[in-house]
């Protein structure tokens, strides 16, 4: 008899919890630790909160990956009652979805896929799969369909801040000397599962601007079924992107979402970005 599918991830990708809740998404939390002490990304801590104590610390947070006995405690709880599907925080960010892969290896149910990305580029693939099981696919279907999707996931977004970039070893002290001095804001891109600097306008303004050409880019190949506008507490930049992108394109479902602490540790306050999936990979 074929089971139920559930649909898991890792707290990287940064979905409402009301979608989570509707939809029965199983969330396994990163550690963040600040000034030796742990919390639990989602549950213990909240981006605010983790904003204000590297201010009072000076020491920027600690992520850990999730370790392979976590998973297969994880997995454990649910393989009996469900086919799994679990998506993780891209590879080339984290050791941690190799250790779901290894963790997976002790059930025959268990699907992992590498997202190749992070935060809502992750959750958009989430959706996907959702959508994929109310379809009436299998678990492995649904990864073999994830698999096909992710070269088509477009994530970038803007950095206002390259504090937290130098803090965790992603910006040299010289280029944010220079970086703050001329006030670049550069806009990081996802780029076969890597991070990189697509673009350095100089000015906040300016690196909204280059966001939303880079969507006009791709208008017109934009899958409709999800668009995420995703921030670091940005709240007022996330309803002018709202009200640019509603004039360029006529998409029925942008979600706003706010990063949690994995992702706010590497983009520090008020990064933005405009994700979504293309219908077609050109």
């Amino acid at each position: 008899m074929t089971k139920k599918v559930l649909i898991a991830a890792d707290s990287s990708c940064d979905m409402p919890e009301e979608y989570i809740q509707k939809h029965g998404i199983k969330i396994l939390p990163f550690n963040i630790n600040i000034n030796n002490v742990n919390y639990l990304d989602r549950k213990e801590i909240t981006t605010a909160q983790l904003f204000e104590k590297v201010e009072q610390t000076h020491q920027l947070p600690k992520t850990s990956a999730i370790s392979p006995g976590t998973y297969l405690q994880f997995f454990e709880k649910y393989a009996s009652e469900y086919d799994i599907v679990f998506i993780g925080l891209g590879s080339d960010f984290s050791s941690s979805i190799n250790s779901a892969i290894l963790a997976s290896k002790e059930f025959e149910n268990v699907y992992v896929v590498d997202s190749l990305n992070l935060s809502a580029g992750s959750g958009l693939l989430i959706n996907k799969a959702v959508l994929l099981r109310e379809q009436g696919l299998s678990a492995l279907e649904i990864c073999e369909e994830l698999k096909n999707i992710i070269p088509r996931v477009r994530v970038q977004f803007v950095i206002n801040t390259l504090k937290y970039l130098h803090m965790g070893g992603r910006c040299s002290g010289t280029s944010r000397i220079f970086g703050t001095a001329l006030k670049i804001k550069p806009i990081i891109k996802v780029v076969d599962g890597k991070m990189v600097v697509a673009k350095k306008p100089m000015g906040y303004h300016r690196g909204l601007q280059a966001l939303l050409h880079m969507l006009e880019e791709d208008k017109d190949n934009i899958d409709g079924d999800l668009m995420t506008i995703t921030h670091c507490l940005a709240d007022s930049d996330a309803v002018y992107l709202k009200e640019e992108i509603s004039k360029m394109v006529d998409h029925k479902n942008i979600l706003e979402t706010n990063a949690g602490a994995v992702i706010s540790t590497h983009c520090g306050p008020r990064c933005i970005g405009i994700l979504y999936i293309l219908k077609e990979n050109k």
